[in-house]
């Protein structure tokens, strides 16, 4: 009960200020969005059970991306945004040198089939730093959890096959900003997320331009295009280094209630 009373008690002033502001009051009530993307990747790269990792052949894939946030009026309590990323890619190599993969011993001159599936899914927790019809920026922290694996079998009957799993959580630092373009309803964006520790690396970054072509009480429709890109640079990340980038164009929506 002491929860609905501080937010009984804080919702009057808040509202009252962002009146006062000339903001709009829909989110400060209350803000859900909703969206997915789907994004074309390009991939190169490398991935192994020690260092250097060979590099495989990857063809090229869609991908899809989704995700809903919630932003509140309580501002000590972060929002949050739950997102769900595919990110797998497939190939044929002929491998030029003598590897272990996954208990696995291939030998030169080898015609394999590569693939890695890293999907992951974001839990993120922001705070809003600027929200106007302007600009927006939000800052916080990115718990991803990556789940997935990696695997090398011979294109042969009866051939080799090396697989390794890995599922960890990496936490990351998020930044998400968009500046409003007034009288066109357009807007320009950028998004990302980073960590870095030893000899590792991981970040998801996007940028691109939305519109808006709805704009009603009841709920905004934006669409969205831009070129994002992912690379997992991971040492030993339950034995699997690996040095991969996923790159490419993406188109979106986004529905705000």
């Amino acid at each position: 009960m002491k929860k609905y009373t501080v937010i009984k008690t804080l919702l009057p002033v808040m509202l009252g200020s962002v009146l006062f502001s000339g903001q709009t009051c829909a989110d400060t009530l209350l803000g859900v969005y909703v969206g997915g993307d789907g994004w074309r990747t390009d991939v190169t790269g490398s991935f192994g059970n020690s260092e250097p990792a060979p590099a495989f052949a990857f063809n090229s894939k869609t991908q899809g991306s989704f995700y809903i946030a919630l932003e509140h009026p309580v501002p000590v309590l972060p929002n949050i945004r739950v997102a769900h990323n595919q990110l797998e890619a497939q190939g044929v190599t002929l491998i030029d040198s003598q590897f272990s993969f996954g208990g696995e011993n291939f030998t030169v001159n080898t015609t394999v089939a590569n693939q890695v599936d890293l999907t992951n899914t974001d839990i993120v927790l922001y705070y809003e730093i600027l929200d106007n019809s302007l600009v927006a920026l939000d800052f916080g922290l990115n718990a991803k959890h990556v789940d997935g694996s990696a695997s090398v079998s011979e294109q042969s009957p009866n051939g080799l096959q090396g697989e390794e799993t890995v599922s960890q959580w990496l936490p990351l630092v998020y930044i998400s900003s968009k500046v409003g373009l007034p009288l066109t309803g357009l807007d320009v964006f950028a998004q990302g997320s980073y960590i870095g520790w030893s000899d590792s690396r991981m970040y998801d970054v996007q940028a691109g331009v939305g519109y808006e072509i709805v704009d009603s009480l009841a709920v905004d429709i934006r669409i969205k295009v831009g070129y994002r890109a992912v690379n997992l640079r991971l040492d030993d990340l339950d034995n699997l280094y690996s040095n991969l980038d996923f790159k490419g164009v993406f188109a979106g929506i986004e529905l705000h209630f």
